[in-house]
């Protein structure tokens, strides 16, 4: 039996903030945990608000209906707060937790709290004090596996002179040609990459890879981040439409903190380039240079077309499982180091 679900613990009061693709899979996973009772829904927009939490999930009616008044969700008296916009609302965030309510988020603005804006950090940090609360930010990128897998691959390393977290996404089967051609600019000719789009990734990966050279005593140095188009030499047909010679086939990002720890993301509709990259296949790739090497994938066992259906459990399940360890934590931010290794009360 796990510590999580230990016959002395109580069962704890989670409420879901927010029902978007990662939301509705936490909201599940929290009504279906054996150690959480649901204890709130907040939703954005009037629509959902009256609406019972298991009809936005696709499960079986609870009782719990859902709100968007953040009263109604204090007034539920929750433990902790599974909080997933898509915006993170610094004003939310701290009159939950000055409120006595602990939060998981999987929202990147708390990963780090040395490298956060100084202003941000310390109301944060003043609203869990208030309360005696905690706030953890997790997921699987950034989090999973840009902090727990490499901590665990690091421990068997006694030097180590470089650690490269890649994450590889094949949008070939992606019917969404608003989104790739126009959005994300495939199958357009190449141009200067627009440093605001990698420096907005680089915010998002930066501070894990900081947290990682602070834990291994490594220099930090300046963040540095850059991005990359490569072209198709010949035409070819995807999902969403065809993409011409000569038109970008694929994109990267590349984020690098110190000369040792690096974060690339790459994103191609064509694994047949005019620049070598090393494609692989969906999914992550940690390659590690030191005196126990290792090269290490981690890949998703399933069809491209189910993966809007399964990486959401990815990122909430992550989240789900890191409440219990938040709500024992000394208040304050928390990061992964803070914490003990997740444990999952299955299910």
């Amino acid at each position: 039996m796990s510590p999580d679900t230990a016959p002395s613990d109580p069962v704890l009061r989670v409420a879901q903030w927010a029902t978007g693709n990662i939301g509705s899979r936490a909201l599940r996973a929290v009504i279906a945990h054996p150690g959480m009772e649901l204890a709130g829904l907040y939703v954005h927009g009037p629509g959902k608000a009256g609406t019972d939490a298991g009809a936005l999930c696709g499960v079986a009616d609870t009782g719990v209906a859902a709100t968007n008044s953040i009263d109604d969700i204090l007034a539920a008296r929750p433990d902790c707060v599974l909080y997933m916009p898509q915006v993170f609302d610094a004003g939310e965030i701290c009159r939950l937790l000055e409120s006595g309510v602990n939060i998981v988020t999987t929202c990147g603005r708390v990963h780090h709290p040395a490298s956060m804006d100084a202003a941000l950090r310390d109301r944060i940090e003043s609203a869990c004090r208030a309360g005696g609360t905690s706030i953890h930010a997790t997921g699987s990128s950034p989090g999973f596996i840009t902090e727990a897998i490499p901590l665990a691959l690091a421990s068997i390393q006694r030097r180590l002179d470089g650690l490269l977290i890649e994450e590889f996404a094949d949008l070939s089967q992606r019917d969404s040609p608003a989104m790739l051609f126009e959005v994300m600019g495939f199958g357009q000719p190449a141009t200067a990459f627009d440093q605001g789009r990698a420096d907005y990734v680089g915010g998002s990966f930066a501070p894990s890879l900081l947290l990682l050279a602070d834990t291994l005593g490594l220099e930090a140095g300046e963040v540095r981040t850059h991005g990359e188009y490569a072209t198709t030499p010949a035409d070819v047909g995807i999902a969403a439409g065809t993409l011409s010679a000569g038109t970008v086939a694929a994109q990267r990002i590349t984020v690098s903190v110190g000369p040792i720890l690096t974060f690339r993301a790459t994103w191609y509709c064509a694994k047949v380039l005019d620049a070598d990259w090393d494609l692989r296949d969906t999914g992550w790739h940690i390659d590690i240079a030191g005196d126990a090497p290792l090269d290490v994938d981690l890949r998703f066992p399933f069809a491209l077309d189910r993966m809007s259906e399964m990486s959401p459990g990815y990122t909430a399940n992550r989240a789900v499982n890191a409440v219990p360890a938040v709500c024992r934590a000394e208040p304050g931010i928390r990061t992964t180091l803070d914490l003990p290794h997740l444990i999952s009360a299955l299910v």
